[in-house]
């Protein structure tokens, strides 16, 4: 489906889905009277708690009026569900920054839900590359970002757990409990195990100085760029090795407290699997685009695999 031929300035054809509970910690404008003004003939919808958005778009598919076009207002885990349902139904995706963390979309230029609509009404689009990410036997998952196992996925489990505090101040509990706990999990690939903090397994190719890579670097990509944190550091590294801003992982850097190259392993192939085998009373996770997913205890089998211009986005035109 041609993005140019979809788009319509007054919005007719777009269902366009809004997660109420993203960025709720996040200070940002209600977007309901511009999309309102700019878009009068979207269909909007507003995802009431407990809610499912493959149910939604479903439901949407199956009527006579199916959208041409589908869209989300929302944070990086909403997107990311939205861009699973778009491939799924072969329609481009209408993305608006909405969340507390919005890595995709920002990679993308879509800094505002105005520069997101101004995209849509000039009809400019990108082509997107993905990876799937499948856990055991199950159907796979769209990953815009990042997929991770060992110590980032554990803190944000322990982050939900405190999510009656709020997602910042559950994060600094989330961040003391998750450094007494911390241990190195187990992973096996292609017949050798190791013992390890953390696998980051990015979209594309990302920032080679960095251990936790959650944000994507380029739009178009077929390669997946992959860091593992050998557990020959300290709780301490394990932990320092999620910092997400350049200026924290310097200060980090200048203290000693971030892991030693050495320690670090990267590598950029186009497929990627491993077996995951948690401690003993340890959660078996991982967590794509920040969004948790739980495992039968024991372990799982993880395997990536990056999927070039896999999804059309509405985006700005890229720079020279």
């Amino acid at each position: 489906m041609d993005p140019a031929n979809t788009a319509h300035a007054t919005g007719r054809g777009v269902l366009l889905v809004r997660n109420a509970r993203s960025g709720t910690a996040v200070i940002r404008p209600d977007p309901a009277p511009t999309i309102a003004d700019r878009l009068p003939e979207a269909v909007v919808r507003e995802l009431a708690d407990g809610e499912d958005l493959d149910e939604v778009v479903a439901a949407a598919m199956r009527t006579d009026a199916a959208p041409d076009v589908l869209g989300i207002y929302g944070g990086d885990g909403s997107v990311s569900r939205m861009a699973h349902l778009a491939r799924r139904h072969e329609r481009p995706l209408f993305a608006m920054p909405g969340g507390t963390f919005n890595h995709f979309v920002r990679a993308l230029g879509l800094d505002s839900v105005e520069i997101a609509i101004d995209a849509f009404q000039a009809g400019s689009s990108v082509e997107v590359g993905v990876a799937d990410a499948t856990a055991d036997d199950d159907e796979p998952l769209t990953v815009l970002n990042v997929v991770s196992v060992g110590a980032y996925p554990e803190l944000i489990e322990e982050r939900e757990r405190r999510s009656s505090l709020g997602k910042w101040i559950g994060g600094v509990f989330a961040t003391a409990s998750a450094l007494r706990r911390a241990e190195p999990l187990t992973i096996v690939r292609e017949g050798r195990r190791a013992r390890v903090w953390s696998v980051f397994v990015s979209v594309g190719r990302n920032d080679p100085e960095r251990v936790a890579t959650m944000q994507r670097q380029e739009a178009e990509t077929g390669v997946l760029d992959i860091r593992i944190h050998h557990a020959r550091g300290s709780k301490v590294r394990a932990l320092a090795s999620l910092a997400f801003g350049e200026r924290s992982a310097a200060v980090l850097r200048a203290l000693r407290l971030y892991p030693r190259d050495e320690d670090v392993e990267r590598l950029v192939l186009r497929e990627f699997e491993i077996t995951v085998r948690p401690e003993a009373g340890h959660p078996s996770v991982f967590v794509h685009d920040g969004e948790l997913e739980e495992r039968d205890p024991g372990g799982f089998r993880l395997r990536c695999v990056a999927r070039p211009a896999a999804l059309t986005v509405f985006a700005p035109a890229p720079g020279p």
